[in-house]
């Protein structure tokens, strides 16, 4: 019989409850644990969960249940303390959202932490289960594009809330190729106050081994997809060939063109009720030994230091060589250089979210 596995979850937000439930509907985990610093979410949550423990203690909740994995849903300024939580605790699988860190010499840290103590860690890019992701995934696996030679990614939203994304399926689509630079530009302060702080806009561009290209926007001065209604869902990635293109819109279903299939195009939305389950089970195969997950923490970590380069150009100009080779505060490097000077928005519809609408 399969094992079942315990689980804590820390962070009762919406994304929080998100992983608490498709954990709970899962019969191969139970959760026995919930962390809040608010008493009152935990109370709201645990009944449909089968009130499991609460604590507005995390590390204390962990220590005590000795869950075999620890899920926290956190803001992104909490990845140290939480993650060291759970390896204090005994836990055999971390998992939590993405990005890895606000800064490189943060998930450096992490990474080391991960190394050392052979924890398996997991990072929430879950986006790649929907349908239309996956359609994707398997036109360009198939060689139908010929040789791929580009990738690319855009988003309204801002950067620590979405480039990660990006460049996390650009890559997935093309093999996980190897970075060997990146260089950007960025602009515009007022998401630097956000609890996901970041520019209001940064674009760039990032060499890959194999003479591959990618480029990436996120924030006000990427492009609208007016087939989408969501704003949080106008986001566009995918590769191009030599023989044709394939992409994903979040919301917006998928589209391709090929040399030998013509024009294709289907629909999809993100859908967490579809995309968590897939995304859960992957966590139980792992723990199994049955296969690596998906979104296994040294793919995100890939993904970052792209991120990580792509803002110090932005802030102190030229290519930066890739892997990175030490630490360093993005954050404060781009406060430090970015002029007070309002974005310019790419169209009226990203006014709104960058308070350029009054």
């Amino acid at each position: 019989m399969s094992r079942t596995y315990t689980v804590v979850v820390v962070g009762m937000g919406k994304r929080g409850k998100h992983h608490a439930a498709a954990f709970n509907s899962n019969p191969r985990f139970k959760v026995v644990g919930l962390g809040d610093i608010a008493q009152a979410a935990l109370d709201a949550a645990a009944p449909a969960l089968g009130h499991p423990r609460t604590s507005t203690d995390a590390a204390a909740l962990a220590q005590e249940l000795k869950p075999d994995v620890f899920c926290f849903c956190t803001m992104p300024n909490l990845r140290t303390p939480l993650l060291r939580a759970g390896i204090e605790a005994g836990a055999k699988l971390v998992a939590f959202e993405k990005p890895v860190a606000l800064t490189s010499a943060e998930a450096m840290v992490l990474r080391g932490m991960i190394q050392q103590s052979g924890i398996k860690a997991v990072v929430s890019h879950q986006h790649r289960y929907g349908v239309h992701y996956r359609k994707v995934k398997e036109i360009i696996a198939s060689g139908a594009l010929g040789r791929v030679h580009t990738v690319y990614g855009t988003a309204t939203g801002w950067m620590t809330h979405m480039l990660s994304h990006l460049i996390d399926y650009a890559r997935w689509y093309a093999g996980e190729p190897v970075a060997q630079w990146a260089m950007a530009q960025a602009a515009g302060r007022s998401k630097f106050a956000d609890n996901h702080p970041s520019p209001d806009y940064i674009g760039g561009l990032v060499q890959f081994a194999g003479d591959m290209r990618g480029y990436f926007e996120a924030g006000a001065g990427a492009p609208d997809q007016p087939e989408v209604g969501k704003w949080w869902g106008k986001n566009r990635i995918g590769a191009q060939g030599t023989e044709g293109f394939a992409e994903v819109l979040t919301n917006g279903g998928w589209r391709a063109v090929t040399k030998s299939g013509g024009c294709q195009s289907g629909a999809g939305a993100m859908n967490y009720d579809l995309d968590m389950p897939p995304y859960i089970q992957e966590m139980a195969e792992w723990l199994d030994g049955a296969k690596v997950h998906s979104c296994h923490f040294d793919a995100a970590y890939a993904g970052a230091e792209i991120m990580f380069a792509l803002q110090r150009s932005a802030a102190e100009g030229g290519q930066v060589a890739l892997p990175l080779t030490s630490g360093a505060d993005e954050q404060a490097l781009l406060k430090a250089k970015i002029s007070d000077r309002p974005v310019l928005v790419s169209s009226p519809v990203n006014k709104k979210e960058f308070g350029l609408d009054g």
